[in-house]
């Protein structure tokens, strides 16, 4: 018989649904036993809530841990509220630090410190540290999991060693070099480490002071350093470089998922942790200030195209063709800022450079003006058969092109400087611009040559 093991994605969540409400539930709880916990994790946030509740009972008390820290804050917060205090303090004992403190800050003070009281004091002593760093720092996503050796001694002593702990911890591609202080002096490879005799020291065979980074370095300047050098893991050091973590390239892969997502959810005004399934009420408060704020730059443009009430009277054709001139604005705009965005995101743009890619996008700007001027003017002529609506458009066009590429680089620029995430709020600011300077040329030109 097929189970839901057999099936992926939407197929999975289908059989999922079905054998709830057939109440497979000893079939349900024994395919979920073969699943990894971060698919169990997906199946649960794909649910409605109160089919998620009946799934959630019969994952194993064992995996509650690992399965909770992979679920987003919203969807956990449902599945913990309704969690008997013994059950936290059970999970939360089997997370990862990094984990762990991600989840208490969603927890009530009496369970957190029932959770903290019953901690092993290495254990605590690796939470505490991980919560002095900042949210969004390497601190808060290194794992803890690391394998260290001295620099003075043979590999022999590195062979011995490993043997007595039996196994390495997941995705290890070297050990970290520390000397008697603790402070990062280094890598040694597995491929180095066993393709080399025992009595060779590893000062001699290891790759000194590369792949660090410090553990108040941000999240952004982690993936850059990742990108840049195909690295597989880094070291995580303090401010005295002792040897305090590793990040691997799973962590990252994760970081630039989570990354994506949030910038993709930041342009519609939506909040990353969200739910699918969320109650309407609460989904609705937080859409409610992005609309708001759209109905804001509505307005404005209306208010532009009122100023025009005489001459859109007179020649209802510049009403057909107004949103043209707009759009056609929106769209160039929108590639330059994109551009933009990204090349901030990758530290591409600097004062130095930004001149230059100001004239490149505005030469841009005047190439396609004048192209799509043409073209639009030959259809509006064959349209109405009104030579100066059909000048008048083609200008009209030319001009909100060229501001919309200087726009696309001005934007993210100012937003950037007052504290504003362009990813964020770019978009509206520009499709604002667009519309406005695509009305008050269209419609100013037209006011001045045809009344």
């Amino acid at each position: 018989m097929e189970t839901v093991v057999d099936s992926l994605g939407v197929q999975m969540i289908e059989r999922v649904l079905m054998d709830l409400s057939l109440g497979n539930h000893e079939l349900l709880r024994d395919a979920l036993l073969e699943l990894h916990p971060a698919e169990q994790a997906y199946i649960l946030e794909s649910l409605p809530p109160e089919k998620r509740s009946q799934l959630w009972a019969l994952v194993a008390p064992e995996s509650h841990g690992e399965v909770l820290s992979h679920i987003h804050e919203e969807a956990r917060a449902g599945i913990i509220d309704e969690m008997p205090a013994e059950q936290i303090v059970a999970a939360a004992g089997e997370m990862d630090v990094e984990d762990l403190v991600e989840v208490l800050e969603e927890l009530p003070e009496d369970i957190t410190s029932t959770i903290i009281d019953e901690l092993e004091q290495d254990y605590l002593q690796r939470l505490e540290m991980v919560q002095s760093f900042d949210e969004g720092t390497v601190g808060r996503l290194m794992s803890h999991d690391v394998v260290s050796v001295r620099s003075d001694v043979n590999l022999g002593v590195v062979f011995r060693w490993l043997r007595r702990h039996s196994s390495l911890p997941i995705q290890t591609d070297a050990l970290m070099v520390v000397d008697d202080d603790g402070r990062y002096q280094g890598k040694l490879d597995v491929s180095t480490l066993l393709t080399s005799q025992d009595d060779v020291m590893v000062a001699d065979i290891m790759r000194p002071d590369v792949d660090m980074v410090q553990g108040n370095a941000s999240e952004h300047d982690l993936l850059a350093m990742f990108e840049r050098r195909d690295l597989i893991s880094v070291a995580v050091v303090n401010e005295a470089y002792e040897l305090i973590g590793r990040i691997g390239v799973d962590d990252v892969l994760n970081l630039m998922r989570d990354e994506a997502e949030r910038t993709l959810l930041k342009t519609a005004g939506l909040d990353e942790e969200e739910d699918l399934f969320a109650a309407a009420l609460p989904s609705a408060k937080r859409r409610g200030l992005w609309l708001g704020i759209n109905l804001v730059t509505v307005f404005m443009a209306a208010w532009v195209i009122g100023q025009f009430e005489e001459v859109l009277d007179k020649f209802v054709a510049l009403a057909v063709l107004m949103p043209v001139v707009a759009s056609m604005g929106g769209i160039a705009g929108s590639q330059t800022l994109t551009l933009m965005i990204r090349g901030m995101a990758l530290d591409q743009i600097a004062k130095s450079n930004v001149r230059w890619l100001m004239i490149k996008e505005v030469s841009v700007g005047a190439l396609n003006g004048i192209v799509w001027s043409v073209v639009v003017s030959v259809v509006a002529y064959l349209w109405f058969s009104d030579l100066g609506i059909a000048i008048i458009i083609g200008v009209a066009l030319i001009l909100n092109l060229l501001a919309a590429s200087v726009s696309g680089i001005t934007i993210p620029l100012v937003l950037k400087r007052v504290g504003v995430d362009p990813a964020l709020s770019g978009a509206v600011v520009l499709t604002t611009v667009t519309d406005i300077i695509g009305f008050m040329s269209f419609l100013g030109l037209a006011s001045l040559f045809l009344l």
